[in-house]
């Protein structure tokens, strides 16, 4: 299996350099700051490097002789933000050369009518990559829907076969935040290794497998950041909270909570990542605007590097499912588990 997997490791990951360090695919690239504030790391044009592998490597696929990979989006309900997610995600398909198709259900659909509709996706050879788009409506069970896709066509990497080999540091189904958070700290050269990090948020998509894989063993066949990660969660107390990321070098804040991340409560040099998105009126201009977890202006006064929101980890996180929908496309995952069940 480790040889069938090398493409999948060149797909999206550097080998790690010395000192733990990453190696020489990650570049100190899409960094612009002041003097004396952080660098502000551009997800956005991270991600258009991303895509442009992604481009190129559709391409040579199809040029080979294969089918133009293809990703099926199964969107329920009227959720705006949804609406939204979903159709950046199939703008990026088309920019990368994969086909893609968006499968709009009421909010009234049955779960079992949700399973019918993914079991006949599973079982679709034109179908590479499957997704659902959460949250669904409270009458459906949101983990039964995320065991119900295939693994090996489970891009968002919510199956629970997926999780598991993540958390066992094998070879999976990433999901794409997570992955895309360990892209911005590979590619800008923030380094991991033996250095303390402070998770805050416990998610099952987001929180957890970020800390799982900053964490783990980076020899290993799905290698990790070697870091010693503390994870935070809503009984947290504040107080107790400032003690852990006062001392950490990283600080991911992915709880959704505005303002959650102060400068007082961040060390000088520091790098801040900000997975968190709340939409919050604008006091002067009484217009929605986005927010993150972090207060931006402030910390970025005291970081080594910061990232925005919008404009930080959002883009990566749609670049990283370009890739999973590429890796389910070449079939790079299919150990001897996932094709016992999908037999």
């Amino acid at each position: 299996m480790a040889t069938a997997l090398r493409p999948l490791r060149a797909l999206g990951r550097a080998a790690p350099g010395p000192a733990g360090r990453p190696g020489p695919r990650s570049r100190r690239l899409h960094l612009t700051a002041p003097s004396n504030d952080a660098v502000v790391i551009s997800g956005r044009k991270l991600a258009r490097q991303i895509r442009q592998e992604a481009r190129h490597e559709v391409e040579q696929w199809v040029a080979a002789g294969n089918k133009r990979p293809h990703l099926s989006v199964v969107l329920v309900g009227e959720n705006p933000a949804s609406h939204s997610y979903v159709l950046n995600k199939t703008k990026a398909a088309a920019d990368v050369g994969i086909s893609s198709e968006t499968i709009l259900k009421p909010a009234s659909i049955t779960e079992e009518e949700l399973l019918d509709l993914i079991s006949r996706l599973n079982h679709d050879a034109n179908v590479d990559g499957l997704l659902v788009q959460l949250p669904l409506p409270e009458h459906i069970d949101e983990r039964r829907i995320c065991n119900a896709v295939t693994p090996d066509k489970d891009v968002d990497g919510f199956h629970v076969l997926n999780v598991g080999r993540m958390c066992l540091d094998q070879d999976s189904m990433l999901p794409a935040t997570p992955w895309g958070v360990w892209e911005i700290i590979k590619r800008t050269g923030i380094p991991t290794l033996g250095k303390n990090v402070v998770v805050a948020g416990r998610s099952k998509n987001v929180g957890m497998p970020i800390a799982m894989l900053l964490h783990t063993d980076g020899r290993h066949e799905r290698p990790g950041g070697d870091a010693t990660v503390t994870i935070s969660h809503r009984y947290t107390p504040k107080e107790q909270l400032k003690q852990h990321t006062i001392r950490a070098d990283i600080v991911v804040a992915a709880a959704g909570i505005p303002n959650l991340i102060t400068a007082d409560m961040i060390k000088e040099g520091a790098a801040v990542i900000d997975v968190g998105i709340t939409r919050v009126q604008d006091p002067v201009t009484a217009k929605p605007r986005l927010v993150g977890d972090v207060d931006f202006e402030g910390v970025k006064k005291k970081a080594s590097y910061i990232t925005p929101v919008p404009g930080g980890v959002g883009p990566m996180t749609v670049a990283m499912l370009m890739k999973n929908t590429i890796i389910a496309a070449k079939k790079l995952l299919q150990p001897k588990e996932l094709k016992a069940l999908t037999a």
